[in-house]
Protein backbone atom coordinates (compact mmCIF):
# COMPACT_ATOMS: atom_id res chain seq x y z
CA UNK A 1 0.00 0.00 0.00
CA UNK A 2 2.91 2.64 1.08
CA UNK A 3 4.70 3.23 -1.76
CA UNK A 4 7.63 5.38 -0.17
CA UNK A 5 8.23 8.16 2.05
CA UNK A 6 6.03 11.09 0.38
CA UNK A 7 7.64 13.76 2.82
CA UNK A 8 8.43 14.61 6.46
CA UNK A 9 6.51 17.34 7.74
CA UNK A 10 8.18 19.63 10.11
CA UNK A 11 6.33 22.77 12.13
CA UNK A 12 8.46 25.77 12.93
CA UNK A 13 7.76 29.02 13.88
CA UNK A 14 10.25 31.18 11.18
CA UNK A 15 9.38 29.36 7.32
CA UNK A 16 12.21 31.68 6.14
CA UNK A 17 14.68 30.70 8.36
CA UNK A 18 14.07 27.35 8.35
CA UNK A 19 14.08 27.34 4.43
CA UNK A 20 17.73 28.83 4.49
CA UNK A 21 18.99 26.28 7.10
CA UNK A 22 17.61 23.35 5.30
CA UNK A 23 19.08 25.16 2.19
CA UNK A 24 22.59 25.86 3.67
CA UNK A 25 22.78 22.83 5.74
CA UNK A 26 21.56 19.97 3.48
CA UNK A 27 21.59 21.65 -0.06
CA UNK A 28 17.70 21.39 -0.28
CA UNK A 29 15.75 23.29 -2.90
CA UNK A 30 12.15 24.58 -2.66
CA UNK A 31 10.14 23.06 -5.22
CA UNK A 32 7.04 24.90 -3.95
CA UNK A 33 5.74 27.45 -1.63
CA UNK A 34 1.82 27.51 -0.58
CA UNK A 35 -0.24 29.15 1.89
CA UNK A 36 -3.56 26.63 3.15
CA UNK A 37 -5.63 28.30 4.53
CA UNK A 38 -7.88 25.57 5.10
CA UNK A 39 -5.30 24.27 7.17
CA UNK A 40 -3.89 27.33 8.81
CA UNK A 41 -0.59 27.17 7.13
CA UNK A 42 2.05 29.01 5.30
CA UNK A 43 4.54 26.14 3.59
CA UNK A 44 7.66 25.02 1.43
CA UNK A 45 8.30 21.52 -0.66
CA UNK A 46 11.55 21.25 -0.55
CA UNK A 47 13.27 18.58 -2.63
CA UNK A 48 15.38 15.38 -0.87
CA UNK A 49 15.42 12.80 -4.04
CA UNK A 50 13.85 11.43 -6.82
CA UNK A 51 12.86 7.32 -6.73
CA UNK A 52 11.27 5.35 -8.76
CA UNK A 53 8.00 5.42 -7.23
CA UNK A 54 8.40 8.91 -6.96
CA UNK A 55 10.15 12.02 -4.94
CA UNK A 56 10.56 12.36 -1.49
CA UNK A 57 10.96 16.33 0.18
CA UNK A 58 10.76 17.67 3.72
CA UNK A 59 8.01 19.94 3.85
CA UNK A 60 8.15 23.31 6.63
CA UNK A 61 5.44 24.33 8.11
CA UNK A 62 4.51 27.63 9.67
CA UNK A 63 1.37 28.54 11.26
CA UNK A 64 -0.78 31.49 9.85
CA UNK A 65 -2.38 31.38 13.70
CA UNK A 66 -1.64 30.08 17.39
CA UNK A 67 -5.46 28.49 17.43
CA UNK A 68 -4.59 26.48 13.96
CA UNK A 69 -3.53 22.53 14.35
CA UNK A 70 0.28 23.14 13.51
CA UNK A 71 0.74 26.34 15.78
CA UNK A 72 -1.36 24.30 18.93
CA UNK A 73 1.86 21.79 18.12
CA UNK A 74 4.11 24.58 18.47
CA UNK A 75 2.88 25.78 21.46
CA UNK A 76 2.50 22.38 22.93
CA UNK A 77 5.69 20.72 21.47
CA UNK A 78 7.90 23.43 20.01
CA UNK A 79 9.54 23.13 16.54
CA UNK A 80 10.30 19.40 15.34
CA UNK A 81 8.43 16.50 13.06
CA UNK A 82 4.82 16.98 12.82
CA UNK A 83 3.83 14.68 10.44
CA UNK A 84 5.06 11.68 8.11
CA UNK A 85 3.79 11.82 4.72
CA UNK A 86 3.77 8.54 2.59
CA UNK A 87 3.06 8.23 -1.00
CA UNK A 88 -0.51 5.69 -2.08
CA UNK A 89 -1.53 5.01 -5.79
CA UNK A 90 -5.03 5.66 -4.47
CA UNK A 91 -5.57 7.52 -1.56
CA UNK A 92 -9.57 6.73 -1.33
CA UNK A 93 -8.65 3.22 -1.53
CA UNK A 94 -5.79 3.22 0.86
CA UNK A 95 -8.65 5.17 3.28
CA UNK A 96 -11.01 2.55 2.57
CA UNK A 97 -8.55 -0.81 3.28
CA UNK A 98 -7.30 1.66 6.64
CA UNK A 99 -10.52 2.03 7.97
CA UNK A 100 -11.77 -1.63 7.09
CA UNK A 101 -8.63 -2.62 9.57
CA UNK A 102 -9.84 -0.23 12.38
CA UNK A 103 -8.14 2.27 11.95
CA UNK A 104 -9.37 6.27 12.70
CA UNK A 105 -9.28 8.22 10.24
CA UNK A 106 -9.14 12.11 10.69
CA UNK A 107 -10.40 12.34 6.98
CA UNK A 108 -13.39 9.85 5.46
CA UNK A 109 -12.45 10.87 1.82
CA UNK A 110 -9.63 13.23 0.32
CA UNK A 111 -8.92 16.57 0.56
CA UNK A 112 -6.44 19.38 -1.07
CA UNK A 113 -2.84 19.13 -0.18
CA UNK A 114 0.58 20.43 -1.72
CA UNK A 115 1.17 20.72 -5.16
CA UNK A 116 -1.80 19.27 -6.25
CA UNK A 117 -2.41 16.34 -4.32
CA UNK A 118 -4.86 14.19 -2.73
CA UNK A 119 -4.21 13.87 0.91
CA UNK A 120 -5.37 12.45 4.20
CA UNK A 121 -4.52 12.04 7.28
CA UNK A 122 -4.92 8.94 9.96
CA UNK A 123 -5.49 9.68 13.73
CA UNK A 124 -2.28 8.92 15.64
CA UNK A 125 -3.91 7.29 18.51
CA UNK A 126 -4.36 4.63 16.25
CA UNK A 127 -0.79 5.05 14.36
CA UNK A 128 1.41 4.56 17.02
CA UNK A 129 1.26 8.17 18.50
CA UNK A 130 2.00 9.49 15.05
CA UNK A 131 0.20 11.58 12.86
CA UNK A 132 0.22 9.99 9.15
CA UNK A 133 -0.98 11.56 6.12
CA UNK A 134 -1.51 9.58 3.01
CA UNK A 135 -1.03 11.53 -0.50
CA UNK A 136 -1.48 10.92 -3.96
CA UNK A 137 0.74 12.93 -6.17
CA UNK A 138 -1.43 15.04 -8.76
CA UNK A 139 -1.15 13.66 -11.73
CA UNK A 140 0.92 16.26 -14.22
Amino acid sequence: MLLRIDHVGIACHNLEEKIEFYETTFGLTVVSREVNEEQGVKEAMLHVTDAPSGASYVQLLEPLHPDTAVGKFLAKRGEGVHHIGYGVADVTQALQDIAAKGIKLIDERPRHGSMGASIAFLHPKDVGGVLTELVETARH
